[in-house]
């Protein structure tokens, strides 16, 4: 395993310790995608407002003729809301409400406008109740870590129970011409009878609307909303000469109140994107980040001063016994030059130098640049002693055995080009190949035909 591995592996191994300490302190006391755990998602709430017998979508009622005609009377509506919010785009909320509904002829204050002589109607709405999905618009914010204003948009069905008075004038200031309270179920309107005596007439409708809630606190919030309420009946303001399903609004305000421990956020104002922030908000998490970052940074120094080779012998400067070893200079384990038996030279001195075998690219005669320090000293060597050398080419086992015989010749007289352009006298060198003889590996793996592709130096 060569050093750049050690470094490699030891960093890892820091990164995975230090997260898998920081995932563990996470573990403990969550702060980023804990789930609904972490946020307080229930609210109850307070409204009041004001009814109209029309919505904005037009279309008429049963004392409205003209299409999309608005008619000026306004009625009280007042009522309380439970709310889960489930993410923050999606909530469920029972409501529940009472207040009037009233509505008069604007155009046709001579003609009555049911066959009881009435030219006004309002609707008492002892109850109505549903159960709507709402659904948060615009939560996500790239800006800001927390919203202050969510638009939302509801839809639902309920129930209400209601009684219509019909008056002859057009100010409600009259004798009622009809009141059925407490006799619903012995009148026929039509072809159909109501079956059933009761106080109220209940009736299904859809409520259908919009709003902005503003965070005023923590716990309180400012709700404004307009809905649009489509019912089932075509008596909500008792018999007409118009028989058609009616329809009334209501604009109102009101406050809501989150519920749960000020310790948590509120679900409702949650950004989704806010926890990509985290790591500037949380000191906590950014002074994590900071250990683990110096952390880091010493190991790669430790790293660094164990893999420093000074004098490129390939083993580090802690373990070098033996520093300032020369270039091209065989060593040990240690870092020390490895001994060789003493060889006795042509003019009687005793030389204790060994040369490796010089080596070669598969199918190449062109020496290695990692040669050239060996062939120095051996040239060093030969003009010094004024001695002979022999060079033996060889190759490996692919190709013709012709092929591979000049190949491994072309390899001999390559070094011994080099040891005459060194200064060495080329009638003291005897180069000579012999192709796929002598091999000092098996030619049955690569790493054995490497050492086979080779030139031997005898001296």
């Amino acid at each position: 395993m060569n050093y750049s591995t050690i470094k490699k592996t030891a960093v890892a191994a820091s990164l995975v310790a230090a997260l898998g300490f920081a995932e563990t302190a996470q573990a403990q006391t969550p702060t980023v995608f804990g789930g609904r755990g972490q946020y307080r998602t229930w609210s109850i709430g307070v409204q009041g407002g004001i009814t109209t017998p029309n919505t904005i979508l037009g279309g008429q009622n049963g004392f409205g003729q003209k299409v999309g005609y608005f008619q000026n009377k306004v009625g009280e509506y007042y009522g309380l809301t439970i709310r889960k919010q489930f993410s923050h785009l999606f909530g469920l909320e029972l409501e529940g409400n009472r207040g009037r509904i009233k509505t008069y002829n604007h155009e046709m204050v001579t003609t009555p406008e049911t066959a009881n002589g009435a030219r006004s109607a309002e609707t008492a709405v002892n109850w109505a109740a549903s159960l709507n999905g709402v659904f948060q618009l615009g939560t996500i914010d790239f800006m800001r870590r927390e919203n202050a204003v969510n638009f939302y948009a509801k839809v639902g069905m309920g129930v209400m129970a209601h009684n219509p008075v019909q008056y002859s004038t057009t100010d409600f200031s009259g004798t009622p011409v009809y009141n059925n309270e407490g006799n619903w179920g012995e009148e026929v309107f039509g072809d159909r009878t109501d079956v059933g005596d009761r106080d109220n007439r209940l009736t299904g409708f859809i409520p259908v609307g919009v709003g902005v809630k503003f965070k005023l606190s923590e716990v309180v919030a400012l709700n404004l909303g307009y809905t649009m309420n489509f019912t089932d009946d075509n008596l909500l303001y008792g018999p007409v000469r118009y028989d058609g399903k009616q329809k009334f609004s209501n604009l109102y305000g009101g406050l809501e109140f989150t519920l749960g421990s000020r310790d948590k956020e509120n679900l409702t104002f949650t950004n989704p994107v806010a926890t990509l922030y985290d790591e500037l908000k949380d000191p906590s998490l950014r002074n994590e980040v900071e250990a683990l970052k110096q952390r880091v940074s010493t190991l790669e120094g430790t790293v660094d001063q164990l893999s420093k080779d000074s004098d490129g012998d390939g083993v580090s400067d802690k373990f070098d016994k033996c520093p300032g070893t020369p270039a091209g200079t065989v060593v040990d384990g240690s870092g020390c030059p490895i001994k060789f038996p003493e060889q006795q030279l042509t003019d009687g001195t005793v030389s204790s130098g060994y040369y490796a075998p010089i080596q070669f690219e598969f199918d190449s005669s062109v020496l290695k640049t990692e040669s050239y320090a060996t062939l120095d000293k051996l040239a060093q060597e030969l003009k010094a002693n004024n001695s002979n050398v022999t060079l033996d080419g060889y190759a490996s086992a692919e190709g013709t055995e012709a092929y591979n015989m000049n190949l491994s010749n072309d390899r001999a007289n390559a070094v011994k080009q080099y040891l005459v352009n060194a200064g060495v006298s080329a009638s003291s060198i005897t180069a000579t190949g012999y192709g796929e003889a002598n091999p000092v590996a098996s030619n049955a793996t690569e790493e054995g035909r490497i050492q086979n592709r080779r030139v031997e130096i005898k001296k």
